[in-house]
């Protein structure tokens, strides 16, 4: 900043001319005559109107092109569509779906079943590489799902978390695998 500039403020609606320079402190004059004074960071040199030309008019339009058109986004190569649109494996552990009947099985006998299901394909997801993998297991008590937390626990390269709930409402789980984890 020197002397014979026009400066705003940055925090006040003040603009004048500067009339003196010391150090950091600057003081302005405003139109009315009254004077000001400013640390050098709480003020700003005002454009005017013939530096505002000379920017438009006297810039070298071919360098502006030429910037321009070595800024374009490269075009990045389609792949696999994103894995939360690939079908999800699904795994019914209703009872009903397990078996024909549950005529003299008690309680203990069916759950189980639906663990040694639920098991047998999480085993088969990790062997065959399939990265999600949905437990329905219904609402009920909760006594499935808290066995099957605690199956699931016993994983290092799986995590778990309830399904969409839209899509399944409150009685399914979700698990994520993980492959490249040492078991």
């Amino acid at each position: 900043m020197k002397i014979g500039d026009k400066v705003e403020t940055i925090d006040d609606a003040i603009i004048g001319v500067v009339t003196k320079v010391e150090e950091n402190t600057v003081t302005i004059e405003d139109a009315d005559g009254f004077q000001f004074q400013f640390e050098a960071n709480e003020l700003m040199v005002s454009s005017n109107t013939r530096s505002l030309e000379n920017a438009v008019y006297n810039s070298d339009i071919e360098a502006v092109k030429k910037e321009k058109e070595s800024k374009k986004r490269k075009q990045t190569p389609t792949g696999k569509p994103k894995e939360r649109n690939a079908p999800k494996f699904e795994v019914d552990l209703h009872i009903h779906n397990l078996t024909e009947s549950t005529r003299g099985m008690t309680n203990f006998d069916m759950l189980n079943l639906q663990l040694d299901t639920a098991r047998g394909q999480l085993e088969f997801a990790i062997r065959k590489r399939i990265p999600k993998v949905v437990f329905i297991h219904g609402v009920g008590e909760g006594v499935l799902r808290q066995e099957l937390e605690t199956l699931f626990g016993r994983y290092n390269n799986v995590k778990f978390y309830d399904a969409d709930y839209k899509t399944y409402g409150l009685g399914a789980t979700e698990v994520r695998i993980f492959q490249n984890i040492e078991a």
